[in-house]
């Protein structure tokens, strides 16, 4: 005993296309619900095929009146195809170009980053600075914490706050404290 399978959508789809290849003529609905059957589509699937057509560019749908009518030209579709392989090559050139134009952006990044004994004191020394400056950093919040709580942890009023002074290092800048002898 032999079970009939259905049709798969994609498979629905070809059989309702090839009425309209077949035919190159206008249908309205209803009469693609008598046809589809004899290609074995069953009537209630129909409309959603269409539709699905329709909505792919596949089968053209105009209202005339009070009816709708649909139809599909096996020209119209090798002209959709080309369109779309026309539209689809050149964004594959723009990619392309766009790719190249990142590569060669990444080299010109790259350029004056090789790996050299120079470049790995300044960014060793670089690193120190950015640690003492966070270092100096979290010690001006505590600071700055001690005043907000005035007189409570025995702050008193001839307490000299931090004052940073610039310090040439390379050709960076890097704030350092300057720690008068009545703050320590």
């Amino acid at each position: 005993m032999s079970k009939k399978r259905g049709l798969s959508l994609d498979e629905k789809r070809e059989k309702i296309l090839q009425i309209f290849y077949d035919s190159q003529d206008f249908f309205l609905l209803k009469e693609l619900e008598k046809l589809g059957p004899k290609k074995g589509v069953i009537t209630q699937s129909v409309k959603d095929v269409v539709q699905s057509l329709v909505d792919d560019d596949l089968v053209s749908k105009d209202k005339i009146g009070t009816s709708v009518y649909f139809w599909s030209l096996p020209s119209c579709a090798g002209n959709q195809l080309r369109d779309v392989y026309r539209k689809l090559d050149s964004d594959l050139q723009s990619c392309k170009k766009k790719h190249a134009e990142l590569v060669e952006q990444c080299a010109a990044l790259k350029k004056g980053r090789e790996d050299s004994d120079e470049r790995e004191e300044a960014l060793a020394e670089l690193s120190a600075i950015e640690m003492k400056y966070n270092e100096l950093k979290r010690k001006l919040l505590k600071l700055r914490m001690g005043q907000q709580t005035d007189g409570q942890v025995g702050i008193t009023d001839d307490f000299d706050y931090l004052e940073l002074q610039p310090i040439p290092v390379g050709s960076a800048v890097v704030q350092t404290p300057e720690v008068s002898p009545t703050a320590i």
